[in-house]
């Protein structure tokens, strides 16, 4: 879960209630801009080379010079204890927000953690299965990659390659076929010692450049606002389709959408972006 910023202040739930927020914020390392690896079958999608030593590489955003792209993704996010609370009621899904999406035929990227997976099955199998969406990790339990991380519980680094790999065991079981080689880190949150801890897992770490502000927004117009006025070429945008904890981003989405448009911009899935990363850096 991202926090508000700038206009919108964060409100972040502690301890085993959060749902998480991040990326303002946290341990964050910035490493040179890796180059695209792209597999040799062409059906697969584009990942970047590691960095220095083998370390996890990193992406934030496309280039700035290649037509006015950008892509909106959305977290779905869900931590390992928040069974009851799903069985009491409260929306960790957001199905309208799936509906707006398809009815303005934007294509999206969505992270998700294997327990959404786990608590919502057929709506996984459903995006998974649709070809203007691209599924990708979002770890198994939204747990943190670093110590310090808006509250959240830590993993050790000896357990993120299995969370990892746990968050796929759960996207297939829910009957996602091709779960993209893309992880979010769960707020956002990294240093050295993660990217270490997933050397050799295969997949390219993707943060954002454009922080939507949607976690725990009441004002929909402020969150609009905040969109149109960071993204720029090449932008990802991070938003959550996450009911209970970011109840504005259906209309939100419904907002910027057209108005992206009238500037000229294409919405793309990361993957495309990424490509374009490769080819034109």
């Amino acid at each position: 879960m991202i926090p508000r910023v700038r206009r919108i202040t964060a409100v972040c739930a502690m301890g085993a209630a959060l749902t998480a927020c991040g990326a303002a914020g946290g341990v964050r390392q910035a490493p040179a801009r890796p180059t695209v690896s792209a597999s040799p079958a062409a059906s697969r999608p584009p990942v970047l080379a590691p960095g220095p030593g083998g370390l996890t590489p990193v992406f934030d955003h496309g280039p700035r010079t290649r037509g006015r792209t950008l892509a909106l993704t959305f977290d779905a996010d869900m931590t390992a204890d928040q069974g009851p609370r799903a069985a009491a009621g409260e929306h960790f899904d957001n199905p309208g927000l799936i509906r707006a999406l398809r009815a303005l035929k934007v294509p999206a990227t969505i992270f998700m953690t294997g327990r959404w997976a786990d608590e919502y099955p057929a709506e996984a199998r459903s995006l998974g299965h649709d070809p203007q969406f691209e599924v990708a990790n979002h770890s198994y339990s939204h747990y943190a990659y670093t110590e310090k991380c808006y509250g959240l519980p830590a993993l050790d680094p000896g357990e993120m390659r299995e969370d990892v790999e746990k968050a796929y065991a759960s996207l297939r079981n829910a009957g996602v076929p091709h779960a993209l080689p893309y992880f979010r880190f769960p707020g956002g949150c990294y240093d050295q010692r993660a990217l270490r801890a997933l050397s050799g897992a295969g997949v390219t770490a993707v943060q954002w450049d454009v922080v939507s502000g949607d976690a725990f927004a009441t004002d929909a117009d402020a969150v609009t606002r905040q969109v149109l006025e960071g993204v720029k070429p090449g932008s990802v945008v991070a938003m959550h389709c996450t009911r209970s904890a970011a109840p504005t981003t259906e209309k939100v989405v419904r907002a910027v959408v057209p108005e992206l448009r009238k500037r000229g911009y294409r919405f793309v899935k990361v993957s495309e972006l990424i490509g374009e990363t490769g080819k034109h850096r």
